[in-house]
Protein backbone atom coordinates (compact mmCIF):
# COMPACT_ATOMS: atom_id res chain seq x y z
CA UNK A 1 0.00 0.00 0.00
CA UNK A 2 1.12 3.29 -0.62
CA UNK A 3 0.29 6.49 -0.11
CA UNK A 4 -1.77 7.59 -2.45
CA UNK A 5 -3.74 3.95 -2.03
CA UNK A 6 -3.88 5.21 1.49
CA UNK A 7 -5.17 8.51 1.08
CA UNK A 8 -8.22 6.57 -1.38
CA UNK A 9 -8.48 4.21 2.12
CA UNK A 10 -8.53 7.18 4.46
CA UNK A 11 -10.91 9.50 2.23
CA UNK A 12 -13.96 6.40 2.03
CA UNK A 13 -13.63 6.04 6.00
CA UNK A 14 -14.57 9.85 5.85
CA UNK A 15 -17.23 9.58 3.39
CA UNK A 16 -18.68 5.66 5.09
CA UNK A 17 -19.04 8.01 8.59
CA UNK A 18 -20.68 11.02 6.28
CA UNK A 19 -23.37 8.68 4.87
CA UNK A 20 -23.78 6.97 8.23
CA UNK A 21 -24.73 10.12 10.03
CA UNK A 22 -21.84 9.47 12.55
CA UNK A 23 -20.02 12.89 11.33
CA UNK A 24 -21.18 16.37 9.21
CA UNK A 25 -18.55 18.11 7.06
CA UNK A 26 -20.30 20.99 5.71
CA UNK A 27 -17.91 21.36 2.87
CA UNK A 28 -17.92 17.72 2.15
CA UNK A 29 -15.46 14.97 2.25
CA UNK A 30 -12.15 15.92 0.38
CA UNK A 31 -10.74 14.13 -2.37
CA UNK A 32 -7.39 13.76 -0.91
CA UNK A 33 -5.75 13.80 2.57
CA UNK A 34 -2.16 13.92 3.32
CA UNK A 35 -0.02 11.42 3.85
CA UNK A 36 3.27 11.27 5.45
CA UNK A 37 6.41 8.84 6.85
CA UNK A 38 6.37 9.26 10.16
CA UNK A 39 9.64 10.87 11.87
CA UNK A 40 9.93 8.47 14.28
CA UNK A 41 9.76 4.79 14.97
CA UNK A 42 6.99 3.21 16.64
CA UNK A 43 4.24 5.35 14.79
CA UNK A 44 3.65 3.35 11.96
CA UNK A 45 4.55 3.31 8.63
CA UNK A 46 2.35 6.47 8.18
CA UNK A 47 0.62 9.24 9.76
CA UNK A 48 -2.20 11.53 8.89
CA UNK A 49 -3.30 14.89 10.79
CA UNK A 50 -6.82 14.44 9.05
CA UNK A 51 -8.59 14.71 11.96
CA UNK A 52 -6.79 17.98 13.08
CA UNK A 53 -8.11 19.32 9.66
CA UNK A 54 -10.88 18.51 9.98
CA UNK A 55 -12.67 18.46 13.55
CA UNK A 56 -13.82 22.32 13.71
CA UNK A 57 -15.78 21.47 10.47
CA UNK A 58 -17.43 19.01 11.81
CA UNK A 59 -18.42 20.47 15.41
CA UNK A 60 -16.18 18.10 17.15
CA UNK A 61 -12.43 18.00 19.20
CA UNK A 62 -10.24 16.39 17.24
CA UNK A 63 -9.52 13.41 19.47
CA UNK A 64 -12.65 12.49 19.06
CA UNK A 65 -12.96 12.77 15.65
CA UNK A 66 -9.69 10.69 15.02
CA UNK A 67 -11.55 7.83 17.11
CA UNK A 68 -13.88 7.72 14.57
CA UNK A 69 -11.82 7.48 11.79
CA UNK A 70 -9.24 4.86 13.37
CA UNK A 71 -12.52 2.79 14.12
CA UNK A 72 -13.21 2.88 10.33
CA UNK A 73 -9.81 2.48 9.06
CA UNK A 74 -9.14 -0.90 11.30
CA UNK A 75 -11.58 -2.88 9.53
CA UNK A 76 -10.09 -1.58 6.06
CA UNK A 77 -8.29 -3.96 3.76
CA UNK A 78 -4.55 -4.03 3.79
CA UNK A 79 -4.67 -1.85 7.73
CA UNK A 80 -3.05 -3.83 10.32
CA UNK A 81 -3.04 -1.28 13.16
CA UNK A 82 -4.31 2.49 13.55
CA UNK A 83 -3.55 4.34 16.51
CA UNK A 84 -4.41 7.56 17.95
CA UNK A 85 -1.84 9.68 19.06
CA UNK A 86 -1.57 13.31 20.88
CA UNK A 87 -4.72 15.71 19.94
CA UNK A 88 -5.33 13.59 17.32
CA UNK A 89 -2.78 12.28 14.79
CA UNK A 90 -3.15 8.72 13.38
CA UNK A 91 -0.68 6.75 13.32
CA UNK A 92 -1.11 3.58 10.62
CA UNK A 93 0.53 0.46 10.14
CA UNK A 94 -0.28 -1.34 6.99
CA UNK A 95 -0.20 -5.08 6.79
CA UNK A 96 3.02 -6.77 5.55
CA UNK A 97 0.89 -8.00 2.55
CA UNK A 98 -0.28 -4.74 1.45
CA UNK A 99 3.45 -3.13 2.30
CA UNK A 100 5.34 -5.20 0.02
CA UNK A 101 2.99 -5.32 -2.92
CA UNK A 102 4.67 -2.30 -3.61
CA UNK A 103 7.92 -3.94 -4.69
CA UNK A 104 5.60 -5.86 -7.48
CA UNK A 105 3.67 -2.79 -8.75
CA UNK A 106 7.12 -1.21 -9.12
CA UNK A 107 8.79 -3.60 -11.42
CA UNK A 108 5.42 -4.12 -13.16
CA UNK A 109 5.75 0.11 -13.94
CA UNK A 110 9.31 -0.21 -14.84
CA UNK A 111 10.29 3.05 -16.81
CA UNK A 112 6.82 4.26 -15.87
CA UNK A 113 6.70 4.19 -12.02
CA UNK A 114 6.60 8.11 -10.68
CA UNK A 115 4.95 9.41 -14.13
CA UNK A 116 1.82 10.41 -13.27
CA UNK A 117 -1.14 12.67 -15.37
CA UNK A 118 -0.79 15.31 -12.16
CA UNK A 119 -0.42 17.68 -15.08
CA UNK A 120 -2.06 16.29 -17.66
CA UNK A 121 -3.69 18.81 -20.44
CA UNK A 122 -1.17 21.64 -19.54
CA UNK A 123 1.20 22.91 -22.55
CA UNK A 124 3.84 24.33 -21.04
CA UNK A 125 6.79 26.20 -22.38
CA UNK A 126 10.31 26.34 -20.84
CA UNK A 127 12.94 29.25 -21.58
CA UNK A 128 16.15 28.24 -19.71
CA UNK A 129 18.93 29.42 -21.97
CA UNK A 130 19.44 33.02 -23.89
CA UNK A 131 22.66 33.53 -24.91
CA UNK A 132 24.46 35.08 -27.86
CA UNK A 133 25.57 33.26 -30.50
CA UNK A 134 29.19 35.06 -30.21
CA UNK A 135 30.76 32.65 -28.57
CA UNK A 136 31.48 29.33 -26.45
CA UNK A 137 28.79 28.20 -23.66
CA UNK A 138 30.14 28.46 -20.01
CA UNK A 139 29.73 28.12 -16.71
CA UNK A 140 26.97 31.11 -16.59
CA UNK A 141 25.01 29.12 -18.78
CA UNK A 142 25.71 25.46 -17.72
CA UNK A 143 23.68 25.74 -14.30
CA UNK A 144 20.49 26.65 -16.29
CA UNK A 145 21.14 23.65 -18.37
CA UNK A 146 21.33 21.74 -15.93
CA UNK A 147 17.67 23.34 -13.90
CA UNK A 148 15.57 23.88 -17.22
CA UNK A 149 16.31 20.66 -18.61
CA UNK A 150 15.61 18.85 -15.00
CA UNK A 151 13.04 20.56 -14.27
CA UNK A 152 11.20 20.51 -18.08
CA UNK A 153 11.99 16.01 -17.14
CA UNK A 154 9.52 16.29 -13.51
CA UNK A 155 6.99 18.01 -15.26
CA UNK A 156 6.79 15.38 -18.42
CA UNK A 157 6.49 13.12 -15.49
CA UNK A 158 3.95 14.57 -13.95
CA UNK A 159 1.98 14.88 -17.34
CA UNK A 160 2.54 18.40 -18.66
CA UNK A 161 3.53 18.84 -22.93
CA UNK A 162 6.76 20.67 -22.42
CA UNK A 163 8.73 22.12 -25.20
CA UNK A 164 12.68 23.09 -24.40
CA UNK A 165 13.30 26.68 -25.55
CA UNK A 166 16.54 28.44 -26.24
CA UNK A 167 16.33 32.09 -26.93
CA UNK A 168 19.18 33.30 -29.46
CA UNK A 169 20.33 37.07 -28.72
CA UNK A 170 21.29 37.15 -32.66
CA UNK A 171 20.10 40.82 -33.00
CA UNK A 172 21.82 43.81 -32.15
CA UNK A 173 25.36 45.73 -32.25
CA UNK A 174 27.12 42.84 -30.27
CA UNK A 175 26.31 40.63 -33.30
CA UNK A 176 27.88 43.80 -35.29
CA UNK A 177 30.98 43.54 -33.20
CA UNK A 178 31.32 39.72 -33.20
CA UNK A 179 31.71 39.63 -37.32
CA UNK A 180 34.05 42.83 -36.73
CA UNK A 181 36.40 40.99 -34.41
CA UNK A 182 36.54 37.57 -36.56
CA UNK A 183 37.09 39.86 -39.28
CA UNK A 184 39.89 41.50 -38.21
CA UNK A 185 41.47 38.10 -36.69
CA UNK A 186 41.22 36.96 -40.00
CA UNK A 187 42.82 40.21 -41.94
CA UNK A 188 45.48 40.00 -39.08
CA UNK A 189 44.09 43.42 -37.81
CA UNK A 190 43.79 44.48 -34.19
CA UNK A 191 40.30 43.08 -32.51
CA UNK A 192 38.45 46.44 -32.02
CA UNK A 193 38.70 47.67 -28.56
CA UNK A 194 35.04 47.03 -27.41
CA UNK A 195 34.88 43.80 -29.43
CA UNK A 196 35.64 39.87 -28.70
CA UNK A 197 39.30 39.05 -27.09
CA UNK A 198 39.18 35.64 -26.91
CA UNK A 199 41.42 33.20 -28.20
CA UNK A 200 38.17 31.60 -29.63
CA UNK A 201 37.80 34.71 -32.18
CA UNK A 202 40.92 33.44 -33.82
CA UNK A 203 39.80 29.73 -34.07
CA UNK A 204 36.81 30.94 -35.69
CA UNK A 205 38.56 33.46 -38.30
CA UNK A 206 40.36 30.33 -39.56
CA UNK A 207 37.36 28.06 -39.67
CA UNK A 208 35.46 30.55 -41.59
CA UNK A 209 37.85 31.17 -44.22
CA UNK A 210 38.33 27.93 -44.33
CA UNK A 211 34.70 27.19 -45.39
CA UNK A 212 34.39 30.77 -47.21
CA UNK A 213 37.73 30.57 -49.48
CA UNK A 214 36.31 33.92 -51.12
CA UNK A 215 35.18 35.84 -47.94
CA UNK A 216 38.89 37.83 -47.81
CA UNK A 217 37.89 39.24 -51.59
CA UNK A 218 34.75 40.55 -50.97
CA UNK A 219 34.11 44.56 -50.82
CA UNK A 220 34.64 45.37 -47.08
CA UNK A 221 30.69 45.72 -46.02
CA UNK A 222 29.92 42.85 -47.44
CA UNK A 223 32.94 41.06 -45.96
CA UNK A 224 31.71 42.27 -42.37
CA UNK A 225 28.45 40.79 -42.60
CA UNK A 226 29.58 37.64 -44.11
CA UNK A 227 31.59 37.46 -41.32
CA UNK A 228 29.25 37.78 -38.65
CA UNK A 229 26.96 35.26 -40.77
CA UNK A 230 29.53 33.02 -41.01
CA UNK A 231 30.87 32.69 -37.79
CA UNK A 232 26.63 33.09 -36.07
CA UNK A 233 26.31 29.55 -38.19
CA UNK A 234 29.28 27.86 -36.91
CA UNK A 235 29.07 29.46 -33.48
CA UNK A 236 25.71 28.41 -32.63
CA UNK A 237 26.28 24.97 -34.43
CA UNK A 238 28.96 25.03 -31.68
CA UNK A 239 26.62 25.83 -28.52
CA UNK A 240 23.89 23.01 -30.37
CA UNK A 241 26.94 20.27 -29.94
CA UNK A 242 27.83 21.57 -26.39
CA UNK A 243 24.34 21.06 -25.02
CA UNK A 244 23.71 17.73 -27.01
CA UNK A 245 26.87 16.17 -25.28
CA UNK A 246 25.56 17.89 -21.78
CA UNK A 247 22.74 15.71 -22.58
CA UNK A 248 20.08 18.88 -22.53
CA UNK A 249 18.62 18.98 -25.89
CA UNK A 250 15.91 21.99 -27.03
CA UNK A 251 13.29 21.58 -28.81
CA UNK A 252 13.11 25.41 -30.23
CA UNK A 253 15.81 27.32 -30.54
CA UNK A 254 14.11 30.50 -31.31
CA UNK A 255 16.01 33.56 -33.31
CA UNK A 256 15.45 37.36 -31.38
CA UNK A 257 15.73 38.33 -35.47
CA UNK A 258 12.09 36.82 -36.17
CA UNK A 259 10.85 39.18 -33.87
CA UNK A 260 11.79 41.90 -36.19
CA UNK A 261 11.72 40.09 -39.76
CA UNK A 262 8.90 42.04 -40.83
CA UNK A 263 5.20 42.96 -39.90
CA UNK A 264 3.81 39.39 -39.85
CA UNK A 265 1.02 37.90 -37.33
CA UNK A 266 3.59 37.68 -33.87
CA UNK A 267 6.14 40.21 -35.03
CA UNK A 268 6.94 43.44 -32.78
CA UNK A 269 5.54 45.43 -35.12
CA UNK A 270 2.53 43.32 -35.21
CA UNK A 271 2.20 43.26 -31.37
CA UNK A 272 2.84 46.79 -30.85
CA UNK A 273 -0.64 47.49 -33.18
CA UNK A 274 -2.32 45.05 -31.39
CA UNK A 275 -1.61 46.71 -28.12
CA UNK A 276 -2.62 50.35 -28.87
CA UNK A 277 -6.48 49.24 -28.94
CA UNK A 278 -5.62 47.85 -25.24
CA UNK A 279 -5.89 51.28 -22.92
CA UNK A 280 -2.14 50.26 -21.77
CA UNK A 281 -0.09 52.40 -24.05
CA UNK A 282 0.42 55.99 -24.09
CA UNK A 283 3.27 58.03 -25.98
CA UNK A 284 5.19 60.73 -23.86
CA UNK A 285 8.22 62.80 -24.95
CA UNK A 286 7.87 61.19 -28.23
CA UNK A 287 8.50 57.59 -26.70
CA UNK A 288 5.57 54.93 -26.50
CA UNK A 289 5.39 52.69 -23.71
CA UNK A 290 3.63 50.79 -21.80
CA UNK A 291 1.62 51.32 -18.45
CA UNK A 292 2.86 48.53 -16.26
CA UNK A 293 2.76 50.67 -13.16
CA UNK A 294 -1.28 49.74 -13.42
CA UNK A 295 -0.06 46.19 -12.75
CA UNK A 296 2.49 46.43 -10.05
CA UNK A 297 5.49 47.07 -12.12
CA UNK A 298 7.91 49.66 -10.25
CA UNK A 299 7.79 52.27 -13.61
CA UNK A 300 6.41 52.55 -16.80
CA UNK A 301 8.40 50.80 -19.48
CA UNK A 302 9.46 52.43 -22.73
CA UNK A 303 8.57 49.73 -25.91
CA UNK A 304 10.02 52.73 -28.40
CA UNK A 305 12.46 55.24 -27.80
CA UNK A 306 11.96 58.92 -28.59
CA UNK A 307 15.10 58.03 -31.85
CA UNK A 308 12.50 55.41 -33.06
CA UNK A 309 14.63 52.05 -31.61
CA UNK A 310 12.85 49.65 -30.43
CA UNK A 311 13.85 48.42 -26.82
CA UNK A 312 14.25 45.07 -25.55
CA UNK A 313 11.41 45.49 -23.39
CA UNK A 314 8.99 45.75 -26.86
CA UNK A 315 11.30 42.21 -28.10
CA UNK A 316 10.26 41.05 -24.44
CA UNK A 317 6.43 41.54 -24.77
CA UNK A 318 6.27 40.33 -29.02
CA UNK A 319 8.26 36.97 -27.59
CA UNK A 320 6.05 36.32 -24.83
CA UNK A 321 3.10 37.15 -26.85
CA UNK A 322 4.10 34.74 -29.37
CA UNK A 323 4.54 31.81 -27.03
CA UNK A 324 1.12 32.18 -25.97
CA UNK A 325 -0.33 32.63 -29.48
CA UNK A 326 1.84 29.14 -30.39
CA UNK A 327 -0.80 27.34 -27.67
CA UNK A 328 1.36 27.35 -24.42
CA UNK A 329 -0.81 27.40 -21.41
CA UNK A 330 2.18 28.70 -19.22
CA UNK A 331 5.80 30.55 -19.96
CA UNK A 332 8.41 29.64 -17.86
CA UNK A 333 11.53 31.71 -17.65
CA UNK A 334 14.91 31.20 -15.85
CA UNK A 335 16.93 34.45 -15.64
CA UNK A 336 20.40 34.77 -13.85
CA UNK A 337 20.83 36.66 -10.52
CA UNK A 338 21.14 40.07 -12.34
CA UNK A 339 17.45 39.76 -13.36
CA UNK A 340 15.80 40.67 -10.43
CA UNK A 341 13.96 43.49 -12.22
CA UNK A 342 12.56 41.73 -14.50
CA UNK A 343 10.17 39.75 -12.56
CA UNK A 344 7.80 42.52 -11.41
CA UNK A 345 7.97 43.95 -15.27
CA UNK A 346 7.34 40.42 -16.65
CA UNK A 347 3.95 39.65 -14.48
CA UNK A 348 2.63 43.59 -15.29
CA UNK A 349 3.30 43.11 -19.28
CA UNK A 350 1.28 39.77 -18.94
CA UNK A 351 -1.57 41.81 -17.38
CA UNK A 352 -1.31 44.42 -19.83
CA UNK A 353 -2.20 41.65 -22.29
CA UNK A 354 -4.53 40.71 -20.76
CA UNK A 355 -3.10 37.70 -18.91
CA UNK A 356 -3.58 36.69 -15.35
CA UNK A 357 -0.05 36.27 -14.58
CA UNK A 358 -1.01 34.06 -11.72
CA UNK A 359 -1.97 31.15 -14.34
CA UNK A 360 0.34 31.87 -17.22
CA UNK A 361 3.84 32.77 -15.97
CA UNK A 362 6.34 31.65 -13.71
CA UNK A 363 9.63 33.76 -13.19
CA UNK A 364 12.54 31.63 -11.72
CA UNK A 365 16.24 33.83 -10.75
CA UNK A 366 18.96 31.75 -10.41
CA UNK A 367 22.02 32.70 -7.94
CA UNK A 368 25.49 31.97 -9.13
CA UNK A 369 27.57 29.40 -9.31
CA UNK A 370 31.31 29.26 -8.62
CA UNK A 371 33.54 26.09 -9.19
CA UNK A 372 36.98 25.39 -7.17
CA UNK A 373 40.20 23.75 -7.92
CA UNK A 374 42.84 23.63 -5.42
CA UNK A 375 41.28 26.51 -3.52
CA UNK A 376 41.47 29.02 -6.46
CA UNK A 377 37.68 30.16 -7.92
CA UNK A 378 37.78 29.19 -12.01
CA UNK A 379 37.01 32.54 -13.57
CA UNK A 380 35.35 33.77 -16.68
CA UNK A 381 35.63 36.10 -18.55
CA UNK A 382 33.98 36.10 -22.31
CA UNK A 383 35.24 39.44 -23.55
CA UNK A 384 38.85 39.24 -21.60
CA UNK A 385 39.39 35.71 -23.45
CA UNK A 386 39.59 33.56 -20.36
CA UNK A 387 36.43 31.50 -20.56
CA UNK A 388 35.96 28.11 -18.33
CA UNK A 389 33.95 26.90 -21.24
CA UNK A 390 31.00 23.65 -20.85
CA UNK A 391 32.75 22.01 -22.50
CA UNK A 392 36.51 22.52 -20.27
CA UNK A 393 34.02 21.60 -17.41
CA UNK A 394 32.84 18.62 -18.81
CA UNK A 395 36.34 17.44 -19.48
CA UNK A 396 37.41 18.19 -15.83
CA UNK A 397 34.49 16.92 -13.69
CA UNK A 398 32.70 14.91 -16.09
CA UNK A 399 28.93 14.85 -17.38
CA UNK A 400 27.24 13.14 -14.54
CA UNK A 401 29.09 14.55 -11.51
CA UNK A 402 28.53 18.47 -13.02
CA UNK A 403 24.43 17.97 -13.72
CA UNK A 404 23.90 15.89 -10.42
CA UNK A 405 25.90 18.62 -8.39
CA UNK A 406 24.43 21.59 -10.26
CA UNK A 407 20.79 19.67 -10.25
CA UNK A 408 20.87 19.03 -6.21
CA UNK A 409 20.23 22.82 -4.90
CA UNK A 410 17.42 24.86 -5.20
CA UNK A 411 17.60 27.36 -8.08
CA UNK A 412 17.89 30.47 -5.50
CA UNK A 413 21.02 28.99 -3.48
CA UNK A 414 24.28 30.75 -4.41
CA UNK A 415 26.29 27.52 -4.99
CA UNK A 416 30.20 26.84 -4.54
CA UNK A 417 31.42 23.43 -5.74
CA UNK A 418 34.99 21.91 -5.72
CA UNK A 419 36.13 19.95 -8.68
CA UNK A 420 37.59 17.50 -5.98
CA UNK A 421 34.91 16.97 -4.15
CA UNK A 422 32.50 16.49 -6.63
CA UNK A 423 34.60 13.74 -8.85
CA UNK A 424 36.19 11.96 -5.96
CA UNK A 425 34.99 8.20 -6.31
CA UNK A 426 33.34 7.71 -2.40
CA UNK A 427 30.28 8.08 -0.74
CA UNK A 428 30.49 11.46 0.61
CA UNK A 429 30.38 12.40 -3.15
CA UNK A 430 26.30 12.31 -3.55
CA UNK A 431 26.64 11.71 -7.17
CA UNK A 432 28.64 8.39 -6.57
CA UNK A 433 27.06 7.07 -3.52
CA UNK A 434 23.43 7.66 -5.75
CA UNK A 435 24.79 5.78 -8.99
CA UNK A 436 27.06 2.96 -6.89
CA UNK A 437 23.43 2.36 -5.24
CA UNK A 438 22.47 1.54 -8.70
CA UNK A 439 24.82 -0.41 -9.50
CA UNK A 440 24.90 -2.71 -6.26
CA UNK A 441 21.33 -3.31 -7.11
CA UNK A 442 22.78 -4.54 -10.59
CA UNK A 443 25.24 -6.71 -8.99
CA UNK A 444 22.98 -8.32 -7.19
CA UNK A 445 20.63 -9.45 -9.61
CA UNK A 446 23.56 -10.70 -11.84
CA UNK A 447 24.52 -12.91 -8.97
CA UNK A 448 21.31 -14.01 -8.72
CA UNK A 449 21.24 -14.67 -12.05
CA UNK A 450 23.86 -16.84 -11.86
CA UNK A 451 22.20 -19.08 -9.15
CA UNK A 452 19.37 -19.35 -11.44
CA UNK A 453 16.85 -16.98 -9.61
CA UNK A 454 14.27 -15.09 -11.11
CA UNK A 455 11.53 -13.07 -10.68
CA UNK A 456 8.75 -15.41 -8.63
CA UNK A 457 5.83 -13.85 -11.11
CA UNK A 458 2.31 -14.57 -9.80
CA UNK A 459 4.30 -16.64 -7.01
CA UNK A 460 5.44 -13.25 -4.95
CA UNK A 461 4.26 -13.13 -1.48
CA UNK A 462 4.43 -9.27 -0.53
CA UNK A 463 3.67 -10.63 2.86
CA UNK A 464 7.34 -12.43 3.38
CA UNK A 465 8.90 -8.56 3.64
CA UNK A 466 8.66 -8.43 7.28
CA UNK A 467 11.57 -7.35 8.13
CA UNK A 468 11.48 -3.82 9.65
CA UNK A 469 14.36 -3.08 6.73
CA UNK A 470 12.28 -4.22 4.29
CA UNK A 471 9.30 -1.96 5.49
CA UNK A 472 11.37 1.16 5.38
CA UNK A 473 13.41 0.61 1.99
CA UNK A 474 8.92 -0.18 0.65
CA UNK A 475 8.24 3.19 2.52
CA UNK A 476 10.81 4.92 0.39
CA UNK A 477 10.40 2.79 -2.86
CA UNK A 478 6.21 4.09 -2.07
CA UNK A 479 7.07 7.56 -1.69
CA UNK A 480 8.51 8.26 -5.29
CA UNK A 481 5.73 9.30 -6.99
CA UNK A 482 4.88 11.80 -4.35
CA UNK A 483 8.75 13.06 -4.92
CA UNK A 484 8.04 13.47 -8.55
CA UNK A 485 4.58 15.39 -8.39
CA UNK A 486 6.16 17.80 -5.54
CA UNK A 487 8.97 18.35 -8.09
CA UNK A 488 6.93 19.21 -11.15
CA UNK A 489 4.36 21.28 -8.68
CA UNK A 490 7.09 23.34 -7.76
CA UNK A 491 9.49 23.52 -10.01
CA UNK A 492 12.36 21.97 -7.64
CA UNK A 493 14.38 18.69 -9.04
CA UNK A 494 16.52 19.09 -6.61
CA UNK A 495 13.93 17.07 -4.74
CA UNK A 496 14.45 13.97 -6.43
CA UNK A 497 18.08 14.24 -5.90
CA UNK A 498 17.95 14.31 -2.00
CA UNK A 499 15.33 11.85 -2.23
CA UNK A 500 17.49 9.51 -4.08
CA UNK A 501 20.39 10.31 -1.63
CA UNK A 502 17.87 9.08 1.21
CA UNK A 503 16.54 5.90 -0.62
CA UNK A 504 20.13 4.77 -1.18
CA UNK A 505 20.87 5.32 2.21
CA UNK A 506 17.75 2.85 3.40
CA UNK A 507 18.77 0.49 0.98
CA UNK A 508 22.45 0.44 1.70
CA UNK A 509 21.19 0.18 5.85
CA UNK A 510 19.03 -3.23 4.00
CA UNK A 511 21.72 -4.48 2.28
CA UNK A 512 23.94 -4.63 5.57
CA UNK A 513 21.39 -6.33 7.73
CA UNK A 514 22.29 -10.04 7.78
CA UNK A 515 18.26 -10.78 8.26
CA UNK A 516 17.41 -9.52 4.81
CA UNK A 517 20.20 -11.44 2.52
CA UNK A 518 18.50 -11.49 -0.89
CA UNK A 519 21.07 -14.58 -1.59
CA UNK A 520 21.11 -18.17 0.06
CA UNK A 521 23.70 -19.01 1.89
CA UNK A 522 26.19 -21.68 1.01
CA UNK A 523 24.29 -25.03 -0.35
CA UNK A 524 21.04 -23.37 0.79
CA UNK A 525 18.21 -23.84 -1.66
CA UNK A 526 16.31 -20.65 -2.66
CA UNK A 527 12.98 -20.02 -0.83
CA UNK A 528 9.98 -17.91 -1.58
CA UNK A 529 11.55 -15.34 0.73
CA UNK A 530 14.88 -15.05 -1.45
CA UNK A 531 12.46 -14.43 -4.06
CA UNK A 532 10.48 -11.83 -2.35
CA UNK A 533 13.94 -10.27 -2.08
CA UNK A 534 14.98 -10.66 -5.80
CA UNK A 535 11.56 -8.65 -6.48
CA UNK A 536 12.45 -5.66 -3.45
CA UNK A 537 15.57 -4.83 -5.07
CA UNK A 538 14.61 -4.77 -8.71
CA UNK A 539 11.96 -2.41 -7.45
CA UNK A 540 14.98 -0.27 -6.17
CA UNK A 541 16.72 -0.73 -9.08
CA UNK A 542 14.46 0.70 -11.05
CA UNK A 543 13.41 3.92 -8.95
CA UNK A 544 17.12 4.71 -8.55
CA UNK A 545 17.24 4.53 -12.62
CA UNK A 546 13.98 6.33 -12.64
CA UNK A 547 14.67 8.82 -10.45
CA UNK A 548 18.36 9.71 -12.51
CA UNK A 549 16.88 9.89 -15.34
CA UNK A 550 15.10 12.62 -14.29
CA UNK A 551 18.09 14.79 -13.34
CA UNK A 552 19.60 13.60 -16.87
CA UNK A 553 22.29 11.53 -14.96
CA UNK A 554 23.06 8.08 -16.30
CA UNK A 555 22.45 4.93 -14.12
CA UNK A 556 25.58 2.84 -14.47
CA UNK A 557 25.34 -1.12 -14.49
CA UNK A 558 28.88 -0.99 -12.78
CA UNK A 559 31.58 1.28 -11.48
Amino acid sequence: MNPEQLSETIVDALAALVADGAVTLPDGVPAQVTVERPRQKGHGDYATNVALQLAKKAGTNPRAFADLVAERLRAADGIAEVEVAGPGFLNVTVEAGAQGQVAADVVAAGASYGRSQEMGGQAINIEFISANPTGPLHLGHTRWAVLGDAIARVLEAAGAKVAREFYINDRGNQMNLFGASIEAAALGQPIPEDGYQGAYIADLAAEVVQQHPGILELPADERTVAFREAGYAIQLKQQQDQLDGFNTHFDVWFSERDLHADESHGSVADTLRSLKDNGHLFESDGALWMRTTDFGDDKDRVLIRSNGELTYFASDTAYYLNKRARGFDHCIYLLGADHHGYVGRLRAMAACVGDDPELTLDVMIGQLVKIMRDGEELRLSKRAGTIVTLDELVDEIGVDALRYSLARYPADSPLTLDVAEITRASSDNPVYYVQYAHARTCRMIGNATDLGMALPGDAFDPALLTHERDGELLRALAEYPRVVASAAELREPHRVARYLEDTASVFNKWYDTKECRMLPMGDEPVTPTNEARLVLVHATRTVLANGLDLLGVTAPERM
